[in-house]
């Protein structure tokens, strides 16, 4: 067995290699056996060999050799030269006027640095990319299901397009049925008659047979036949097939109708994860373009929603399809495009929904003010995420983490605040301000509306207090906005609908001045937007953000181009 390399032996001397180690001379690093120290010590007299027990080893702090002065070792440094030098290094004036320092100084300061980085590396660093590798894997294994609830909502609408196709042919085809039976049975009688005809004609030619047969002449007189009658002959029905003229089916035209994704993306963040803290940096993703206000506001579109009551709330779903609703139990998807309705949906428990909104992976979320519950819709079916108790949900809306932000009234309607669910689970209340005072205005009316801004800031429009109140994620105060002196109809402000957009403005509805005011992150007033006739009420930005406001009396949903 190799003493030197077999990890079951006990160390031998470096020098004989056969000895069991003794010593150690903490200079050369060496290990030695009591009868070799004279013999390491004699082979390199120039150095100052600290020899100590085995068990004592490295406690003497070892010197670098100088690398000017062979013999010599370092245990001073130039702190200008950045080097360790030895006493000949001093004597030649190589450094005169340097500032020197001891190295064991030197070492400690460099000890301490290490010691900090390693704490830095060990309790921050290393557990901060623990945590980004779990954040990661969570957010694939989210991307998955999400991906997933995606292609099932795809395959659902495909099914729904082959249940109308597969009704379509049916009723076609009844249709051909009718068809073919009315003309077969029109055929049909046409030659029962005909072959009476012919029946009676050859009664006729018998009838004759006998009498030109027989030698009674009376027989022969007898004889009378309708000959202009027969000569008759029966018109010709005509049958004309109906043609079936199929529609052409283009690709381009078929998808629109079918529907579209919107656009994906994966942006990088550097400010994304910072050390020891689970939040993100309040400006998630990358900077959106700058876009300037146009001058003039167009309507693009308008869509008639053909409801009965009074129309509300308006959600996007994509740049192309938006939900609405209004003061009755049906929930209504509409084509932006085409202006069709495309799905609707009921309340689960046949109230009219307070508010909708619309969530990350694309499902209709409603507040039912009456039962207490805030509700999700999943492939057209309803499931309940949230029921209180003596609060009533009103506003509602989905953020960019995926949370959900309620604001709700208390029974008898003395208190209001917002709540943040992730899921059916409460993460935070914002009530009170830094006094203690109420932030929102408690309201008998259904109708409330919140929405979060590109910085995470909570929008509220609190009509009873003619204000939109604006707190941070924290839920801390940052301003209140009242409205500007110059409405266009000098009325009370009376904010409704709110949305932002990409460039961070904040919009709202001004029911009494039959408006919408636009403010910047920070409250300032930016401009107004003319709503016309109609009563505006809920509104809704899109990915492009194109407006969509509900004109509540003429139930309507407008589409306005308000950036260039």
């Amino acid at each position: 067995m190799d003493p030197r390399t077999s990890a079951q032996d006990v160390m031998r001397c470096d020098l004989c290699e056969t000895a069991v180690v003794q010593m150690h001379c903490d200079t050369c690093l060496v290990n030695l056996c009591k009868a070799c120290v004279g013999e390491h010590i004699s082979a390199d007299l120039s150095r100052p060999h600290k020899i100590v027990d085995f068990k004592d080893r490295t406690s003497t702090t070892t010197y670098p050799a100088c690398t000017s002065h062979d013999t010599e070792l370092c245990e001073m440094y130039c702190k200008q030269c950045d080097i360790p030098v030895c006493i000949s290094c001093l004597a030649s004036n190589q450094h005169l006027g340097h500032e020197l320092s001891k190295l064991l100084q030197i070492l400690e300061e460099k000890k301490k640095l290490i010691i900090k980085e390693q704490f830095e590396l060990k309790d921050i660093i290393y557990p901060t990319y623990l945590d980004i590798v779990s954040d990661i894997q969570n957010r694939m294994s989210q991307l998955e299901k999400e991906f997933g609830d995606l292609s099932t909502v795809i395959t659902k609408h495909g099914e729904d397009w082959n249940r109308e196709i597969d009704k379509l042919v049916k009723k076609l085809k009844a249709e051909v049925d009718v068809m073919k039976n009315t003309q077969l049975q029109t055929l049909q009688k046409h030659l029962d008659e005909i072959n009476k005809s012919i029946s009676e004609i050859k009664n006729e030619i018998d009838s004759v047979d006998v009498a030109v047969n027989s030698n009674d002449i009376s027989k022969l007189f007898s004889v009378t036949s309708d000959m202009s009658r027969y000569r008759n002959i029966p018109e010709k029905i005509l049958t004309q097939l109906p043609r079936f003229i199929p529609a052409r089916i283009y690709g381009e035209e078929l998808s629109k109708m079918f529907g579209a994704l919107s656009s994906s993306s994966l942006t990088s963040d550097k400010h994304g994860y910072s050390m020891k803290t689970p939040q993100k940096s309040p400006e998630a993703g990358s900077s959106p373009p700058v876009k300037q206000l146009l001058d003039e506001p167009e309507t693009v579109t308008t869509i008639n929603t053909g409801y009965r009551d009074n129309l509300y709330n308006v959600a996007c779903l994509s740049d192309e399809e938006i939900w609405t609703s209004g003061n009755n139990s049906t929930m209504k998807l509409f084509s932006i495009n085409q202006g069709s309705l495309l799905k609707s949906i009921t309340t689960k428990s046949g109230n009219w929904p307070s508010n909708i909104a619309v969530t990350k992976s694309g499902d209709l979320v409603y507040t039912d003010c009456d039962d207490k519950t805030v509700n999700i819709v999943k492939n057209e079916k309803i499931g309940e995420v949230i029921r209180l108790q003596n609060w009533k949900p009103k506003g509602v809306c989905s953020t960019s983490s995926g949370d959900l932000l309620v604001i709700m009234d208390s029974d008898g309607n003395k208190q209001t605040k917002v709540v943040r669910y992730s899921g059916s689970t409460e993460k935070q209340s914002i009530q009170f301000d830094s006094k203690g005072k109420p932030l929102y205005s408690p309201s008998p009316y259904y109708l409330r509306y919140i929405t979060e801004n590109r910085n995470l800031d909570i929008c509220v429009s609190d009509d009873r207090a003619s204000a939109v109140v604006v707190v941070n994620q924290a839920g801390k105060l940052r301003f209140r906005y009242t409205g500007h002196t110059t409405a266009p109809k000098n009325e009370l402000f009376d904010p409704r609908g709110i949305t932002t957009d990409s460039q961070s403005h904040i919009l709202t509805v001004d029911y009494y001045n039959a408006c919408i005011h636009i403010i910047d992150q920070d409250g300032q007033f930016l401009r107004y937007i003319d709503c016309g006739p109609g009563v505006p009420w809920g509104l809704c930005t899109g990915t492009k953000d194109n407006l969509f406001v509900v004109q509540c009396v003429n139930k309507q949903v407008k589409k306005i181009k308000y950036l260039k």
